[in-house]
């Protein structure tokens, strides 16, 4: 059996923050990290820093001021490739197959604007559409298959994912046409929620908290938006769990906290 710490972080500029993610490095010592909204294009992406931090294998994909998707490791990997979900370009899903056999996908969900009604709000409809497309995809994997699928799906669907779930229930990213979605894109491959298999379902979990609270940690009012999911043939392999809530605490941090995974494979 091999370890492998696996950590999913909407790093909100990855260039901005790169002493975070080398002290984030030294206390966590991570195999793999997938990074969200990278916000950077492809040619001006800080490979050689990661590459001096041991990480030498690297797929990235990015665009100017805007999303972008990368996967750094220190384990070898093949196949880099990706889908264009909704056929719009845009840099929100990368994929690639590690020494185990195992497809590892890093998705960047639209975040779908501020009104919950896709005949009104055009973000809304194409959150709504990527929704579709990936839960098409998944019914199409063999349940044999090996797939960790993790990033920011901007969706908290839980009541306990939420500070408040009757205040919640009109903000996009937990309303109830949402969550249904997500839902269904769970059960079209048995996909595990693999942060829940550590937390108890009845308690609190989070992993954004908005800027727009100076106070966050005391007020404590998050979301979990970012997950990591798994197919069944994998069921139980993940050991380990961490949000890291320290990170969100630093001087200028990304909104998000990185989540933290041990698998066992």
């Amino acid at each position: 059996m091999t370890k492998i710490r696996l950590v999913t972080w909407n790093i909100n500029s990855v260039r901005i923050r790169l002493h975070h993610i080398e002290r984030f490095m030294k206390n966590h010592c991570p195999d793999i990290i997938c990074f969200q909204e990278t916000k950077v294009q492809d040619h001006e992406f800080p490979h050689q820093f990661f590459t001096d931090q041991g990480f030498i294998y690297q797929a990235f994909r990015g665009q100017k001021s805007y999303n972008g998707v990368a996967i750094m490791s220190r384990i070898p990997f093949t196949d880099i490739s990706h889908i264009d979900w909704c056929a719009k370009g845009d840099t929100r899903h990368i994929s690639v197959k590690l020494e185990s056999g195992i497809s590892l996908h890093n998705f960047y969900i639209p975040a779908g604007g501020d009104v919950p009604n896709p005949e009104e709000n055009e973000k809304f409809a194409h959150k709504l559409q990527f929704l579709k497309e990936i839960t098409a995809w998944g019914k199409k994997l063999p349940k044999t298959s090996k797939h960790i699928i993790v990033g920011d799906f901007n969706i908290a669907p839980q009541e306990e994912d939420v500070w408040s779930h009757k205040k919640l229930l009109k903000v996009i990213s937990h309303t109830p046409l949402e969550v249904e979605m997500l839902k269904k894109m769970q059960e079209a491959h048995d996909w595990t929620d693999c942060m829940r298999e550590f937390i108890p379902h009845d308690e609190k979990l989070y992993s954004w908290w908005s800027y727009r609270s100076k106070d966050w940690e005391s007020a404590d009012k998050g979301r979990r938006l970012d997950h990591i999911w798994s197919s069944p043939a994998l069921r139980g392999s993940y050991k380990y769990l961490h949000v890291d809530r320290e990170s969100r605490g630093w001087e200028k941090p990304s909104d998000h906290a990185a989540v933290i995974m041990d698998f066992e494979i």
